[in-house]
């Protein structure tokens, strides 16, 4: 039996497919453009929480710096050395480094990979019914009611097709 025969419970990541860059509007999806994506969780059928395979090419970044009201995330370095940039400024994340951020906390974040080497972690985080994403560096706002895709607005609530004054 090989790896990729595996049958669940387990899993082999190269089997699970990899989305590429953001369902973010432009022109915020061009810093997580090259950003790969694996949702471990979602081929497990995990419904409460999702768990990513996340690749970032040098030059990458994992999202726009953001914090979420009703979600919990939770990062954990595989591979390479990550920048992670915070309210509170910049810090370097290496292998075997872990990261939460707390439902709530108004406290905006994201990965950079500033190196010339890929960074790889693990990206967890709970699957509130609802959720509103805030990004404090740009003109963005997401929301998500309960099964529902998030939907991308600007700040003042105008959608990305008409000018927001």
């Amino acid at each position: 039996m090989s790896v990729r025969d595996l049958n669940k419970p387990a899993l082999d990541p190269a089997a699970v497919a990899v989305a590429k860059g953001t369902n973010y509007p432009a022109p915020h999806d061009a810093i997580v453009g090259e950003r790969e994506k694996q949702a471990l969780g979602n081929a497990l059928g995990l419904n409460q929480f999702g768990v990513n395979l996340v690749r970032l090419p040098p030059g990458a970044a994992s999202a726009q710096r953001h914090w979420h009201t009703d979600e919990d995330e939770f990062i954990y370095i595989l591979d390479g050395m990550a920048t992670l940039v915070t309210e509170g400024g910049k810090q370097t994340l290496t292998a075997g480094m872990a990261a939460g951020f707390p439902a709530g906390v108004e406290d905006g974040h994201h990965l950079l990979n500033e190196s010339d080497a890929d960074v790889r972690y693990l990206e967890v985080g709970t699957r509130a019914p609802k959720d509103f994403c805030k990004y404090p560096d740009v003109d963005l706002l997401g929301k998500r009611a309960a099964g529902q895709r998030t939907e991308f607005t600007r700040r003042d609530g105008a959608p990305f097709d008409e000018v927001s004054e």
